[in-house]
Order: structure tokens, then C-alpha cells, then sequence
């Protein structure tokens, strides 16, 4: 037999070379089996307090010396099963903590053109529609070079925007696979929001640009039902 198979079920190699010489030799001294599974005495006696902890082993006194003799093979399956139990146990514990980080919100902020470039390169890497509202006329000067190599890869990967402007604002160029609504004039601002994915971006459209990105599934929501609230409004 591999003992290798005894660690998978959560031996130690030194228990599994400890046990196995005392399932062959029946109740032995420590020196004997020491010398039969080739582990250092010391070692033995270690393994066997770990393996009598285990309920695999049980030991007898005989003229104050210790015989150790292995218990039914059998016990390995109890072993397992109050492992097993263990986890359904602390189960619901760890899936919930696993939720609560999966869904914690995280909120970066950005300051510059780079930093705006990269929620736009972010939203190319969740290939999800992406909803605007307040599209300012001021992106397109201030990373004017930029956005053109943006809607290429955007096309490429089919990904469609909608956006919302103020009526006082008409973009000078068609924009590629987009669907464009207006509110009346007096709604426009610096300001853009940007809604995709589970994430919604605020970007304020200075010399210096700002954006803060928040990753948050409920917060995304909401900002889609306000969308679909203002595109009902909005004219084409």
C-alpha cells in the first residue's frame, strides 16, 4: 500500500509510515517500530501522541513500558465523516463571508488623463453596454486623440453606448454604434456619468480630469433605473 493514499485523507507522512508499520506489526515498543517504519524514535513518539489524539491508536502499559497497537482501520471513516460535518458546520459561515467580499464595494478615484483613459480601457475589458448620462462637450478636447482609438476597439469588441446630453450640446461627428438622446438645454454640466458592468464612473471633465469609479452591483442598479427614467424623458 502507497501511505501516500494515508495523507491524503489528512495523515502526516510521519503518521502515515508510523501507522502502517504498527498495522503490520501489531502492539510493539516505540524503538521496534521506529526501526520497522524508519522514523526517528523521537519522531515516533511524536506521531503516536497525534495518532492517539486521532482515536488511531491506543497503547497498553507492560512493565511500565508502552505498547502501542493500531485501532480499526475503521476509525479512518469516522474521521472523515466528522471532518465532513465540520464543514457543513462553518459552511454557511464562509459562503457568506465569501459573498460579503465578493460584493464589498470598492471605490478608487482618479485624477489626470491617464487615469481617465484607464476607466474607458476598463469598460472595453467588461464588454458591457455602457450608459451615459451628462456627456460633456469638453471630453473630446481633452483627451481628443484618445477616444477615436477608444470607439475603434469599443466596435471591434461590439459594445454599445447610449448617451443623454444637454440639447445645447451636438456631438460634430457621428458617434460609432451609439443611440443619443437630449434633455433640454440648462441640464449640461462638466459632468459625465458612466454606467457598466456592476460599476458606475463619475467623471468630471476638467484641464486635469477626476473620475471616481465604485464598484458596487446594488449602486449600479440604481443608477440604471435613473438612466431608463431619464432616457424615457429624454428626445431623440
Amino acid at each position: 500500500m502507497d501511505q501516500k493514499l494515508l495523507q491524503e485523507i489528512g495523515l502526516t507522512k510521519t503518521e502515515s509510515l508510523v501507522y502502517w508499520a504498527l498495522l503490520q506489526l501489531g502492539p510493539s515498543l516505540a524503538g521496534k517500530i521506529s526501526r520497522k517504519s524508519g522514523v526517528h524514535r523521537r519522531s515516533v513518539y511524536d506521531a503516536m501522541d497525534r495518532l492517539i489524539e486521532k482515536g488511531l491508536v491506543s497503547y497498553i502499559l507492560k512493565n511500565n513500558q508502552r505498547y502501542y497497537q493500531a485501532t480499526n482501520p475503521e476509525k479512518l471513516i469516522q474521521i472523515m465523516k466528522d471532518k465532513e460535518r465540520i464543514v457543513h458546520d462553518v459552511l454557511p459561515e464562509l459562503k457568506a463571508q465569501y459573498e460579503f467580499s465578493k460584493e464589498k464595494e470598492e471605490t478608487n478615484f482618479y485624477r489626470g488623463k491617464e487615469g481617465v483613459k484607464y476607466i474607458f480601457e476598463d469598460m472595453i475589458r467588461e464588454k458591457d453596454t455602457v450608459l451615459v448620462i451628462g456627456a460633456s462637450p469638453n471630453a473630446n478636447e481633452i483627451i481628443k486623440y484618445y477616444f477615436p482609438k477608444y470607439d475603434k476597439r469599443r466596435i471591434e469588441e461590439k459594445i454599445n453606448v447610449k448617451l443623454i446630453y444637454d440639447e445645447s450640446f451636438k456631438p460634430v461627428k457621428d458617434i460609432p454604434q451609439a443611440d443619443i438622446r437630449y434633455l433640454p438645454a440648462g441640464y449640461g454640466s462638466n459632468a459625465a456619468t458612466n454606467i457598466y458592468a456592476d460599476k458606475v464612473a463619475i467623471i468630471i471633465w476638467l484641464e486635469k480630469p477626476l473620475a471616481i469609479l465604485i464598484k458596487n452591483k446594488e449602486v449600479a442598479k440604481s443608477y440604471r433605473k435613473y438612466f431608463e427614467l431619464l432616457w424615457k424623458i429624454a428626445k431623440k
